[in-house]
């Protein structure tokens, strides 16, 4: 079998999910990748790519490249046209610090792919409280709100407290030692008393974004992607 009669891509999953396919990137050939890229514009079809390394992009074909639009700090890039988000957004992402930004990223530019627009509030981890306090206001306002946190992953828990909208944490692997990688910070997510705390597994900004877009559109704020009546 050659190497491109194993891509099939999920161009329905929009009419099922309300949000089109993404394409894990880290793990295929660059061969690989220009081949699901083709296949997208064939069928005039958007197509989000994640874990997207800077090798790979490098290595693509240039008239591939000049069609997608990649940021390097996420790894994400975006091939076709995305809808433009509206003008209030409905979800916050905030972040611990600045050491979370890849992460960070992947959550805002996933959202902005599905044309959902955010807010970010960053450098507001439990070391620095006060910063937090300052916004929470502002933050108690959204439906949505993404916790991007490493180290001891104590952020969700506080903001689980102090929202009423859905709090979904996103541990990171960033942290010294027995941080081991994100470990400690999911497990902390996953053991909070926090009542409601959803968690996603380490480093996943897109399946947080994805969580998010599920309960926008269970709440009938609807995606770029649905064009479905209800």
């Amino acid at each position: 079998m050659r190497e491109d009669e194993q891509i099939k891509l999920d161009f329905d999953r929009a009419e099922r999910l309300g949000f089109s396919e993404a394409v894990y990137a880290e793990s295929k050939s660059v061969p690989q990748l220009a081949r699901i890229l083709e296949q997208a514009a064939v069928a005039g079809q958007s197509i989000l790519l994640t874990r997207l390394a800077q090798r790979q992009y490098d290595g693509l074909p240039p008239d591939l490249k000049r069609q997608l639009d990649y940021d390097p700090v996420s790894r994400t890039a975006f091939f076709g046209l995305i809808k433009a988000p509206p003008a209030r957004p409905r979800v916050a992402v905030l972040s611990a610090g600045t050491s979370d930004a890849p992460v960070v990223l992947e959550v805002m530019r996933t959202l902005a792919f599905y044309g959902q627009a955010t807010t970010l509030a960053s450098d507001v981890g439990v070391a620095g409280l006060w910063r937090l306090l300052e916004r929470i206001k502002e933050i108690r306002t959204f439906p949505v709100v993404i916790v991007v946190a490493g180290m001891d992953g104590a952020l969700p828990s506080v903001v689980g407290g102090l929202v009423p909208g859905l709090v979904i944490a996103v541990p990171t692997s960033v942290g010294y030692g027995v941080a081991a990688n994100g470990t400690a910070a999911l497990q902390a997510a996953l053991a909070s008393c926090s009542p409601g705390l959803v968690v996603v597994n380490v480093d996943n900004g897109y399946g947080a974004a994805c969580a998010a877009l599920r309960v926008l559109g269970a709440f009938g704020t609807r995606t770029s992607y649905e064009n479905q009546s209800p």
